[in-house]
């Protein structure tokens, strides 16, 4: 379901009030028409819009001009002039992205000046980490939004997500319908793609989170480093201001090396959470089985006894993380220890699926080396039996995860099946 059929939002600004928040600008033709509304899909674009030429991977939107005119568009914010003249107003740039991030903070009135925002980033764990801050700040009273893989909610108002964060207009678009429903606190999973495309430009977030760093997404950005730096925006770049009088926090994880590295280099106080190294908030009287989790939580608040059905290890790290950004935002430990017990599960990440067979069946979203191992590791500790596994690599993506993936499998399990997954435009 597209997110207009879903969230909706009406107004009128002169341009000229929109193109205020961009440094670099040269403007073609009247600034004083109103714009009714603004798109990057040209055919989503109606009458007296304003049209966000951005140049993707595959398509760039500047081939599109031409249709988001005929469909009504009076102004257009590009990189390169368009050849053919049109009645049309034309913004050039030096960044599109930047620009429709910006003005669309504006058109949508800042919306996230009226939350407490709280960004989770990494290779693994934001899902479920942010399904378990958001079950705590529910049980804290708060009106909480959530947006992520999974889905975009908030309320009874709930659309599967296309992608993990949406593309800055979208998000705007949220995440203003969400302060005109009264929600106050919104927990995002930020993806490294979204950090580098400035899709969370214009955002101030209140505590960032770092899950932990493993290899993905080479086929995007190329390198470890360009992967982690791009990570690490959202604590040099996004984090609130100093003068917020919320103040601004860092998650890390200490049990993780570059978790470590980042924490020298961020805005705002940081909390650490481990579980095998010296931090704030650590465990204690741990005990791990296929019922769930038992342990102790011990904090610079005070210690609270937690019993979760999650599963795993690596979902201890999860609860770590999630209970350390409550304490960022003051909330009391029992709101948290209630929060953390009273999230039974979430879709697709460690998923136990009861059957009448006495077989243990798991599902989970592991799609990176080091989610794979984390996920056989903590069966091969758990499981009496044999362990097989079925898994696939999603096609048009990173290549070199493949084999390594396959090498995990091959070690923990005692039967591997491989599917093709998702081929995309590969042959499987």
């Amino acid at each position: 379901m597209a997110l207009d059929e879903k969230f909706h939002f009406s107004g009128i600004m002169k341009l000229n009030d929109l193109i205020k928040v961009l440094d670099e600008k040269e403007v073609i033709g009247d600034r004083s028409l109103k714009v009714s509304g603004i798109s990057y899909n040209s055919k989503e674009a109606g009458k007296d819009f304003l049209f966000f030429a951005i140049k993707g991977n595959k398509l760039d939107g500047h081939d599109f001009i031409e249709e988001a005119v005929d469909m009504g568009a009076k102004a257009v914010v590009v990189e390169e002039v368009p050849k053919e003249e049109r009645d049309v107003t034309v913004i050039k740039v030096p960044d599109s992205r930047l620009a429709m991030a910006r003005m669309s903070a504006e058109f949508y009135k800042n919306p996230s000046s009226h939350l407490t925002l709280i960004g989770i980033t990494g290779t693994n764990g934001k899902t479920t980490t942010s399904y378990l801050i958001g079950s705590i700040f529910e049980k804290a009273g708060f009106n909480t939004g959530i947006i992520g893989t999974i889905e975009y909610r908030y309320s009874d108002l709930s659309i599967p997500a296309s992608i993990t964060t949406p593309e800055s207009l979208d998000l705007q678009k949220i995440l203003r319908e969400m302060v005109n429903n009264g929600v106050t606190h919104v927990v995002m999973e930020v993806s490294s793609h979204a950090l580098d495309l400035k899709r969370v430009e214009a955002l101030s977030f209140h505590a960032g989170v770092f899950t932990n760093f493993s290899q993905d997404h080479l086929d995007y950005h190329k390198t470890m480093d360009h992967y982690f730096q791009s990570k690490a925006k959202l604590f040099r770049q996004y984090l609130a201001a100093e003068d917020d009088e919320r103040g601004c926090f860092a998650i890390i994880n200490n049990d993780d090396p570059m978790g470590r590295n980042l924490a020298d280099d961020v805005t705002g106080d940081v909390i650490y959470y481990g579980v095998k190294s010296k931090a704030q908030v650590f465990p204690e009287a741990t005990i791990l089985n296929l019922d769930g989790i038992s342990a102790q939580i011990n904090t610079p608040e005070g210690n609270i006894k937690v019993r979760s059905s999650l599963i795993g290890e690596f979902n201890l790290y999860n609860i770590l993380a999630a209970a350390s950004t409550c304490l960022s935002q003051n909330i009391p430990l029992e709101y948290i220890r209630d929060g953390i017990e009273d999230l039974n599960g979430v879709p697709g990440r460690f998923e136990h699926i009861k059957n009448s067979e006495d077989v243990h069946i798991i599902v989970d979203y592991a799609h990176t080396e080091d989610a794979l191992e984390r996920t056989l590791k903590a069966i091969k500790d758990l499981a009496k039996g044999r362990i097989i596994t079925v898994f696939g690599c999603g096609g048009d993506r990173d290549r070199l995860k493949r084999p390594l993936m396959g090498g995990i499998s091959g070690k923990y399990s005692d039967l591997t099946i491989i599917t093709s997954d998702n081929p995309r435009t590969e042959n499987p």
